[in-house]
């Protein structure tokens, strides 16, 4: 008796749900407008997400200038407060929000508040805690699920001690989430300029050890559910790791759960840079110390920064030359590679999965709407077009060919290949 014939499977591909994070545009509203009205930044960024062809926006959120300890001019990652969380984000400006959500057909993907919730002063770490629980209120009210941000370091603690630490204060505000029926998404930066110590990792949850470590204790607690990575691709190449092999380690390992979404941001690696200081980045005369002491000048802490910027500088999606070699030793971000892997390796649902635009390469941050405007729609429709391929490549191999028993061509990248 003859086998059946195998029955084919109709071709769907599943595109990921693309967005874009406002720190792209920091101050969009002139401080001079938005200072007495802060929601007109959320509408007017909006409004330029519309133009520029981004279907939802990762809303940012961070303390306002006049309450950061950090001056503006130590800071290197751009950081804005989009949302102004100074007052409570209660109904009423919800309501006006949401309206211009509607007017605009853009919707949103989470908050994002990226500040260091291990800080070592108890006084400063109190009121980011305060803002992030401001922030969890405000997700609740505008209707997303997800707030995405960083773990940090207390940077007078090892980091044994620091995972101490995190199960001690944070672990609070993972509840505080799972009361809001929130989930908090860690992105992996390991924040190296972010102080003028000489220790590169400055946020403990940076990689895929760490992630199982921190998880575990989350799981003890009873909020491992409301524990997962904003995974961004920048952060592996700055570390020298690929993402199909931080995906297969994680499936290996049985955690292949743990990302809920991604920042779409690129790096690309200098290899003279490298070849002068290696994956450490610049150790000393850096700038940000002299005479054996600590600069007290906010510009020229960020100096810090050159334990990163030595050796590679970011990339705005699709502003990279396309480059082979470079995807092969791991110097540059092989965006196809990348959402097929996602595809193959994560327990993740494509069509509810967000892409997020995170816009810092430095060169081309204009700040400046008529310029900037141009670079962001182009890097949004390679985003969406990459991923699309991506999508019809999955669909066609592991979907239509797999039902009928035809192999796929090739060998294709491997996790793990020397």
């Amino acid at each position: 008796m003859s086998a059946p014939e195998p029955q084919p499977r109709q071709f769907r591909p599943r595109p990921m749900r693309l967005s874009i994070l406002t720190a792209a545009l920091q101050e969009l509203t002139p401080r001079a407008r938005r200072e007495a009205d802060p929601d007109l930044a959320i509408e007017e960024w909006l409004q330029f997400a519309h133009e520029i062809g981004s279907p939802n926006i990762e809303l940012s959120a961070a303390l306002h200038p006049t309450e950061s300890e950090v001056p503006a001019a130590a800071l290197l990652d751009p950081v804005a407060n989009t949302l102004d969380l100074r007052r409570p984000f209660d109904a009423q400006r919800a309501a006006r929000v949401r309206r211009a959500m509607q007017a605009t057909r853009v919707g949103l993907s989470d908050l994002a508040y990226f500040d260091n919730m291990l800080a070592p002063d108890a006084a400063v770490r109190q009121r980011k805690h305060a803002l992030m629980l401001r922030v969890f209120d405000a997700a609740v009210q505008l209707g997303t699920d997800a707030v995405t941000g960083f773990v940090g370091r207390n940077p007078a603690l090892a980091m044994d001690a620091n995972l101490v630490m995190f199960e001690e204060v944070f672990v609070p505000l993972l509840q505080e989430a799972k009361a809001r029926g929130l989930t908090f998404r860690v992105e992996q930066c390991p924040m190296p300029g972010w102080n003028i110590s000489d220790s590169f990792h400055n946020n403990i949850a940076y990689a895929p050890g760490p992630w199982i470590a921190l998880h575990r204790i989350c799981e003890q607690h009873g909020v491992g559910e409301q524990f997962r990575i904003h995974y961004d691709p920048s952060h592996a190449i700055l570390m020298g790791q690929d993402s199909r092999a931080v995906f297969q380690y994680l499936k290996d390992k049985g955690y292949d759960f743990l990302i809920g979404g991604f920042h779409v941001k690129g790096q690309v690696i200098d290899a003279r840079g490298l070849a002068a200081w290696g994956y450490g980045g610049q150790t000393l005369q850096r700038g940000d110390w002299h005479g054996g002491t600590p600069s007290s000048d906010p510009a020229e802490q960020q100096n810090a920064w050159k334990k990163q910027t030595v050796f590679c500088e970011h990339e705005l999606p699709g502003t990279a030359r396309h480059d082979p070699l470079a995807y092969l030793q791991n110097r540059s971000v092989d965006w196809l590679d990348h959402q097929l892997a996602a595809r193959e390796l994560l327990r993740l649902d494509p069509e509810k999965t967000f892409l997020v635009v995170e816009h810092e390469y430095p060169r081309a941050r204009i700040q400046d709407r008529a310029r900037l405007g141009p670079i962001l729609a182009g890097s949004l429709a390679f985003t969406r077009a990459i991923d699309e391929a991506a999508a019809a490549m999955y669909a066609l191999q592991h979907e239509v060919l797999a039902a009928q028993g035809i192999p796929v061509q090739g060998t294709g990248r491997e996790a793990f290949r020397s």
